[in-house]
């Protein structure tokens, strides 16, 4: 049985606070907004598409995914991927959530330099992820330090990868907002909607950072203070 150290607690509380508050932020904000409809009545397919051909991205395919907010763009085949509620939904949330999406895209084409980074990151962190914890208490479990630094090291990995999601989420967004101000003809109410939808999606990944970071810190602390029943 593993000795429980109390830090973890204190560690990893505020981030689990935060975590929760997130999701309640962005599905309070996404059942709020989208139930008002955008001013320019576009979906949100239909906005993503004028977005992305005002930026000369005519090569940048838009299709239908399942899911719940399920929106994403996979840089590898240069689609984007709208769940049913954006791609249909001609709400200021499914615009604003389509023209994030598109920011993603824009930084695809300008070789955003954390976009590539993180793209980088993507096959170690799947393996950090799931096989760094499980190497990192081996290795505490038999005594063996080396073993349980190699488990620490591949789950820094997706500690660094959740770091610098937070500033593509970031552009992304801000990319977003300032096109649909400059472009399009929305209210203040409008305008305030979409930062409104976009904030809380943010908070989301401070608090992945967050998460992952105070696991990581415990991991280390857990280690360090060598002490196992």
């Amino acid at each position: 049985m593993f000795y429980f150290n109390p830090l973890y607690l204190l560690i990893s509380i505020p981030a689990l606070i935060l975590g929760i508050v997130a999701q309640i932020k962005v599905k309070s904000a996404f059942s709020k907004y989208s139930k008002i409809p955008n001013e320019e009545g576009l979906t949100g397919a239909q906005s993503a598409r004028i977005i992305l051909d005002s930026k000369g991205l005519y090569n940048v395919s838009i299709e239908k995914v399942r899911g719940f907010l399920s929106d994403h763009y996979d840089p590898r085949h240069r689609k984007l991927r709208l769940s049913p509620n954006v791609f249909d939904g001609r709400s200021i949330a499914s615009l604003g959530i389509a023209a994030h999406e598109v920011g993603h895209a824009i930084q695809h084409s300008s070789d955003y330099k954390f976009l590539k980074l993180r793209s980088t990151l993507v096959p170690v962190t799947k393996i950090g992820s799931y096989i760094g914890p499980f190497i990192f208490f081996i290795g505490y479990i038999f005594s063996f330090q080396p073993i349980a630094w190699i488990g620490i090291i591949l789950f820094s990995l997706v500690a660094l990868f959740t770091v610098i999601t937070l500033p593509v989420e970031i552009d992304a967004s801000n990319r977003a907002k300032k096109w649909i101000k400059t472009n399009m003809a929305f209210s203040h109410t409008q305008q305030k909607g979409v930062s409104s939808i976009l904030n809380a999606a943010a908070l989301t990944y401070v608090a992945a950072v967050l998460q992952a970071l105070s696991t990581l810190l415990y991991y280390i602390l857990l280690l360090v203070g060598g002490r196992r029943r």
